[in-house]
């Protein structure tokens, strides 16, 4: 018996004897909340909020946890920060950017391709887009020409970073209407700052 189960079948019942527990996925635990999956996850992480896991290795949350938390935090308690979407087909890149990102104060949102990307933007606008050169099918200049035809050039910063870093690269990436460009892989103080530059914590 999973851990899961075995706290679905001991019951919690309050004292009216009403069955209490109500285990929410991650997604339902983020919106109960109010922040980013992301941040949920780092919370977990770091043990403010407890999570138990399915035999698939999933993450589940008690409804009287998430409360239990609401009422500690109180009605200041911690907001997600300026929101970012970094687009990036490299799994292990875009979890180290996010972690580095997040201790920073940002929410950051993931996608692994152009088309997730794009999908990400029009369920929820993000405040900056770090955006990949290097990718399959649709790779990041067309991404930065779609973003900028469906929502104006401008009205979404867009970061750039690549492997290539010369300066034709650079002017490149401001000539199409890039807010900056760091190379690839870079030097997550540098990428750190210039995302701070574009949206302050």
């Amino acid at each position: 018996m999973g851990v899961l189960d075995k706290f679905s079948h001991m019951g919690y019942r309050d004292e009216g004897g009403r069955r209490e527990a109500e285990w929410l996925t991650l997604g339902q635990a983020a919106r109960f909340l109010g922040v980013a999956q992301s941040t949920i996850r780092k919370w977990s992480d770091q043990g403010r909020v407890p999570a138990f896991y399915t035999p698939g290795g999933h993450r589940r949350f008690r409804r009287g946890d998430l409360e239990s938390f609401l009422a500690r935090s109180g009605p200041g308690r911690q907001q997600p920060g300026p929101s970012v979407l970094l687009v990036d087909d490299d799994e292990r890149m875009r979890e180290l950017v996010r972690n580095e990102l997040e201790r920073e104060g940002y929410d950051v949102q993931e996608a692994a391709s152009a088309d997730e990307g794009l999908a990400a933007i029009e369920a929820r606008k993000p405040e900056l887009i770090l955006l990949d050169v290097m990718m399959p099918h649709v790779d990041g200049w067309e991404m930065l020409r779609r973003v900028q035809e469906r929502h104006g050039a401008g009205a979404i910063p867009v970061l750039m970073f690549s492997g290539q870093v010369d300066e034709a690269a650079r002017r490149q990436a401001a000539s199409r209407g890039a807010r900056g460009f760091v190379g690839k892989p870079f030097d997550l103080g540098e990428l750190v700052e210039q995302t701070k530059a574009i949206v302050p914590v």
